[in-house]
C-alpha cells in the first residue's frame, strides 16, 4: 500500500524568512500609519473651524510652542525660566524615585502577603481601598502633613505605584504551584530555598507586570503631584499653561508625559525579556 503526501511548492510570494515582513508590518508601518491619521485627522478638525483655536490649535502651532519652550527666544528662556527638557528632568526624577520606593514596599507586601494567608486577610483590604482612591483625595493630606516641598510629591507618587505592585506580586505568589514548593521542600530546600528559587522565578513574570502598571499609575498621578510648586516639572508647566488657556503648551506638556511614559514602557519590557526569557515558554 503506497502513501503519497501531496507537499505543497514554496510559495513564491512570500518574502525570505516566512512572517518575517508581516512581523516587521505590524511593528512599524502599522504605528506610523495611526499616527499619520491620528495627524490628518487633527488638522482636518482644526481647519474645519467647528472648534475655536484655543481649543483645537493646529498641529503646527503646537509645534512652535514646542521650539518656543524649548530654546531661549526673544530673550525668554522656555516656560517660566526653564527648558522643557528641565521640566521632564525633574519630572522624571520625582517619578523614579517614587516608583522605586513604591514598586519595592510592594514587591516586599505582594511576597509576605502571598506567602502567608492572614498577612493577606488583614492587609488586603487597605491596598484595595488605598488603590480605589484617586490621588487627588489625599495629595492635599500630604500638603498638610509634608510642606509643598518634594516630600509630598515623591510620596504620592510612591503611594500610586505600590497598590498594582503589590496586589501583582501577591496574585503571581499565590498562583505558584504548591506542588513545586512541597517537592523542593521533600528534597531538603529550606524555606528560603524554596522561596529564592521556586517562588520568585515562578512569580516574576507577573510581577513585571505589576511592576509596569505601577509605572503608569505614577505617571497618571504626575499632574496631581506637581499642582503644588509644581515648576519645574511637566505637571507644573501643563497647570500654569492651563491657567492661562495656552492649550499649545498644554499639548507640549501632555505629549512630553506619553512619549518619555512609551519609552520607558519600552525599556522595562526590554528589561523583562531579558529577566524572564521563560515567560510563555514554561
Amino acid at each position: 500500500m503506497s502513501v503519497f503526501v501531496d507537499v505543497a511548492p514554496p510559495d513564491a510570494t512570500r518574502p525570505p524568512g516566512g512572517t518575517r515582513f508581516p512581523g516587521w508590518l505590524a511593528r512599524v508601518a502599522l504605528p506610523l500609519l495611526s499616527l499619520l491619521v491620528f495627524f490628518t485627522v487633527w488638522q482636518l478638525a482644526a481647519a474645519s473651524g467647528i472648534w475655536n483655536q484655543t481649543f483645537v490649535p493646529y498641529p503646527s502651532t503646537v509645534w512652535r510652542a514646542f521650539i518656543d519652550v524649548s530654546t531661549t527666544h526673544d530673550g525668554v528662556r522656555g516656560y517660566a525660566g526653564y527648558l522643557l527638557w528641565e521640566h521632564l528632568y525633574m519630572t522624571l526624577r520625582r517619578v523614579f524615585a517614587g516608583v522605586v520606593i513604591g514598586v519595592a514596599g510592594g514587591l516586599a507586601l505582594g511576597l509576605l502577603m502571598g506567602s502567608i494567608p492572614w498577612v493577606r486577610s488583614v492587609l488586603e483590604p487597605w491596598l484595595t481601598f488605598l488603590r480605589a482612591l484617586p490621588p487627588l483625595a489625599y495629595f492635599f493630606l500630604l500638603v498638610i502633613w509634608l510642606g509643598i516641598d518634594e516630600a509630598p510629591k515623591v510620596t504620592l507618587l510612591a503611594l500610586a505605584a505600590l497598590p498594582p505592585a503589590a496586589v501583582a506580586t501577591t496574585a503571581a505568589v499565590v498562583a505558584v504551584p504548591v506542588s513545586l514548593v512541597e517537592a523542593a521542600r521533600a528534597l531538603g530546600a529550606s524555606r528560603r530555598d524554596a522561596l529564592r528559587d521556586i517562588v520568585i522565578p515562578s512569580a516574576l513574570p507577573e510581577t513585571f507586570t505589576g511592576i509596569r502598571l505601577a509605572d503608569g499609575m505614577a505617571y497618571s498621578s504626575v499632574v496631581a503631584a506637581e499642582l503644588f510648586n509644581g515648576v519645574p516639572g511637566i505637571g507644573g508647566l501643563v497647570k500654569d499653561a492651563s491657567n492661562y488657556n495656552n492649550t499649545p503648551v498644554v499639548l507640549v506638556g501632555i505629549f512630553a508625559i506619553g512619549i518619555s511614559g512609551l519609552v520607558i514602557d519600552g525599556l522595562l519590557r526590554a528589561v523583562e525579556r531579558r529577566t524572564v526569557p521563560w515567560r510563555g515558554k514554561a
